[in-house]
């Protein structure tokens, strides 16, 4: 019999995060042989250290040969905690600690894992535009070049003429990688594409660096009052933004506050403009914004490039030049934008962060501030301390790096229930209002284009004249395409917004920087895959559960992931097979004669999965659901089935059916 599951209401009632002042019912379920006499709840404040000591009654027997113990919990204040539960019995003193999936076993010491619980405000808010949407990050100089002439372009910027070369990736006479060339891609090319996006069913546009820089990825910035000039002006951010929101979607720029450029009207280490730089002089107004240990040659730069020196955010002026009244961040936002994605979000001081989305929600309440996390935001430790990211006092949300960990890893060869797990463990630990904001995702800038990691050859660690030179072949492509469809069913699917890196959706290759940066692919796109993205579009506006519906695990084991997302109108049914073999799923009777899409093929009770295929079924919610109970079963067939509880299904649907009674051959 089940100990105790921090995902099952029948055991931790609410589950997940919670806001201020909520009352957790907790309740364990103990051998009898265990001669327990006393239980307690312990609970860890996470930035205070100290621990609250909470008793439990015992609450009766359960069956003939274990019994229960209950207790109440109100976390007084906002933040992160972990919790266990201790026993006097009569073995001595026991622990129950967290296991796989949230379950609880006995253990004899308290030094393993312990369950978390995050703690969040009430008032807490995130954009209500955001959730049900699919977002879309364009890197400005590589999507579309509108065919406007440049003006005022630095003479040592190389602007490329050929549109479809690769970018350039050797280093200067010096052997420096300057990131100068451009491919000339601007702002009215952006505008000039929205109808191409709005037919994606985008609602929500991510540009990477806009503001006046060397670079062209931009992240030096020169001038946060100034668009690029290779980019347009302004006015044409202003257009931008106006003709993007009559087509239903929203901008945000890409803030980066950790640092500026060398050659920056701020820093001005080139001398190229005619302000007094910090680097220029200690009467600079600007000279209190970074760190110099010997003015001007010695100081902090971003992870040691000399080109980024860091910024020193809580510095009066610089505080007040990004976040006061007249500020950057409400200065675009006046302009046009919804908001802000920061770059670096770990790299920033929390006091910091929380100016900005004072600013952010001043100039507009339902604005978003988004940031850049790679781990779990929620217990994210940098420079020595807990981050407190998800409280209700920074971010709205965060990029989703550990749902892109979980997809990509099951696709290469990984368990679909180890992964689910990934995914899992995010939505207990994250506030609802963070996840139904997520930015899930599978490439970004930063990383190597997904199709190239799902079938062409692996990296490892070769260097840029390989990477040039390497390219899929057919085999490899037509095989990358296929899982593309798996991948990207996912991330459509999964809670969050789904976010397509441009040209991922027609079936752009390429491994590291500055390869994963080339130019979008126009008259040359592969179109069943854009066709696809069109239809997952489409399936994703539709369903209405996709928006902030509940996820439980159905059938996910081996090289098979299955979920079910449900709201209170309707639940969709999401099979996905990465086998290198045909199987048929048998589905519960609700989902029979039910709404197929993305050639879904269910015959009576059973779907029919070639391999590398996924499979989508929609079904309304019965009239009188019932309480899932989590159960796992092993079989010959496959591992544990798990199912999370915080759905509802009816009584005819089996939650936690035995593998074998799913998968009907394979």
């Amino acid at each position: 019999m089940m100990i105790f599951n921090s995902r099952d209401t029948a055991f931790r009632n609410p589950t997940g995060a919670v806001t201020f002042g909520t009352n957790i019912h907790f309740r364990i379920v103990l051998p009898r042989d265990l001669g327990c006499s006393r239980a307690v709840l312990l609970v860890k404040d996470d930035r205070f250290g100290d621990t609250l000591v909470n008793g439990m009654f015992w609450a009766g027997m359960v069956g003939d040969d274990h019994e229960q113990w209950e207790c109440d919990l109100n976390i007084d204040r906002v933040g992160l905690y972990w919790y266990h539960f201790g026993m006097e019995t009569r073995y001595g003193r026991r622990y129950i600690m967290r296991g796989y999936g949230g379950d609880g076993y006995i253990s004899d010491n308290d030094h393993e894992a312990r369950f978390q619980l995050t703690c969040y405000e009430k008032d807490f808010q995130t954009p209500s535009w955001l959730p049900g949407g699919i977002m879309y990050q364009i890197f400005p100089d590589r999507f579309y070049f509108s065919g406007t002439k440049k003006k005022g372009v630095y003479p040592d910027k190389k602007l490329q003429t050929d549109w479809y070369q690769i970018p350039d990736w050797r280093p200067n006479e010096i052997g420096m990688i300057t990131n100068s060339d451009f491919f000339q891609g601007d702002l009215k090319g952006i505008t000039m594409k929205l109808p191409y996006l709005q037919s994606l069913g985008v609602t929500c546009i991510y540009l990477n660096p806009i503001f006046e820089a060397y670079s062209n990825h931009r992240y030096d910035t020169g001038n946060y009052e100034k668009i690029d000039p290779i980019l347009g002006t302004e006015d044409d951010f202003v257009e931008l933004c106006q003709e993007a929101k009559k087509l239903g979607m929203h901008i945000i720029n890409d803030g980066v506050f950790s640092h500026t450029g060398s050659d920056s009207i701020y820093f001005n280490r080139q001398h190229r403009y005619k302000s007094l730089g910090a680097y220029n002089s200690t009467e600079s107004p600007y000279y209190t914004w970074y760190k110099f240990i010997e003015w001007p040659n010695i100081y902090n730069s971003w992870w040691g490039f000399d080109t980024l020196p860091e910024v020193e955010e809580l510095s009066t002026s610089f505080n007040e030049y990004i976040n006061g009244e007249n500020g950057i961040i409400r200065r675009w936002i006046r302009k046009g934008n919804s908001g802000w994605r920061l770059d670096v979000a770990d790299e920033l001081p929390d006091e910091f962060i929380e100016y900005i989305r004072e600013a952010v929600k001043a100039e507009d309440p339902d604005a978003l501030l988004l940031g850049e996390v790679w781990e779990d935001a929620s217990n994210k430790e940098s420079y020595g301390s807990r981050r407190r990211f998800l409280y209700g006092k920074e971010l709205d949300s965060v990029m989703n790096y550990p749902f892109r960990d979980a997809i990509l890893g099951f696709l290469d060869c990984g368990d679909g229930r180890d992964m689910l797990e990934i995914v899992l463990n995010v939505l207990e630990n994250y506030p609802r209002p963070v996840i139904r904001s997520l930015m899930n995702l599978l490439g970004t800038h930063d990383t190597e284009r997904v199709i190239t990691l799902l079938a062409g050859e692996r990296q490892h660690g070769r260097g840029r004249e390989w990477q040039a030179a390497t390219k899929m072949s057919p085999e490899q492509r037509a095989y990358g395409l296929k899982r593309m469809t798996l991948a990207s069913g996912i991330l459509y699917t999964l809670p969050g917004v789904p976010c397509i890196y441009y040209g991922d959706e027609v079936g752009v290759e390429g491994y590291k920087d500055p390869f994963n940066r080339a130019t979008f692919p126009w008259g040359k796109e592969d179109k069943d895959l854009l066709d696809w993205y069109r239809r997952l579009g489409e399936m994703r506006h539709e369903c209405t559960c996709l928006t902030d519906g509940d996820l439980i695990n159905f059938g996910s084991s081996g090289r098979t992931m299955g979920y079910i997302r449900q709201d209170d109108k309707e639940m969709l049914l999401c099979v996905f097979n990465a086998a290198d073999y045909d199987i048929e799923f048998r589905v519960p009777q609700e989902f029979v004669g039910g709404k197929t899409y993305m050639d879904t093929m269910l015959k009576d009770d059973v779907l029919l999965m070639p391999k590398n295929s996924c499979a989508f079924v929609r079904a309304e919610v019965p009239e009188k659901p019932v309480p899932v109970e989590e159960n796992s079963d092993d079989t010959a067939a496959a591992e544990d089935n798990d199912t999370e509880n915080d759905m509802h299904l009816s009584p005819e649907i089996n939650p936690e059916p035995e593998i074998s009674d799913i998968l009907v051959s394979d």
